[in-house]
């Protein structure tokens, strides 16, 4: 079977609520989206392996990026009582980051080389032990979109995949790139 049906079919079995091809094209890694890191409003800048400045400059992501050909879009939508429902954004977060490590989980055992990208900072530990100390799970830990320097949204709308999905709905979005070498023939 095809890489890509194979990559598609796991993603649907991992529960993604929406999952579409990512066209190459899409990917521009912006230095405002970046300057927005740098922001700190998460508290994350200079305090986690992945994100800005550890997770490399834009020019080293452009590079990494560069060995792949192909990606996937991956979407989890919940929805919420009402535009300030925390506790259904939360869920719908920790669904989508309990997806997309069973993919990525899945795709490590199958020896497929990818690029991962997730929604949001990495929280798979309470406290990252950077910059002391390396990655306690550096084949799990993936930078954000955002701290890739990617406008999500616009990386959606170019691939032909919607990002709202209507009012009282909130969605988180990852991708993985992965190669064009397809062993499976």
């Amino acid at each position: 079977m095809p890489l890509d049906k194979v990559i598609f079919n796991w993603a649907q079995a991992a529960g993604f609520t929406h999952v579409g091809r990512l066209e190459r094209s899409a990917l521009r890694f912006l230095p405002e989206v970046r300057e927005m890191c740098a922001s700190d409003r998460c508290r994350s800048y200079g305090r986690n392996w992945t994100c800005p400045p550890a997770c490399g400059s834009l020019e080293e992501i452009t590079a990494r990026a560069a060995h792949f050909g192909r990606g996937i879009l991956l979407q989890s939508t919940g929805t919420l009582e009402d535009d300030f429902d925390l506790d259904s954004m939360l869920e719908a977060e920790r669904l989508h980051k309990e997806r997309f490590l069973r993919l990525l989980d899945r795709l490590d055992a199958s020896g497929e080389p990818v690029l991962p990208m997730a929604a949001g900072g990495c929280t798979l530990c309470e406290r990252c032990t950077y910059p002391g100390a390396p990655c306690r799970f550096p084949r799990r830990a993936a930078p954000s979109m955002e701290a890739y320097g990617l406008w999500v949204s616009r990386v959606c709308e170019d691939s032909g995949l919607p990002y709202h999905y209507g009012p009282r709905t909130i969605t988180y979005t990852s991708c993985i790139l992965y190669d064009t070498d397809d062993k499976r023939g």
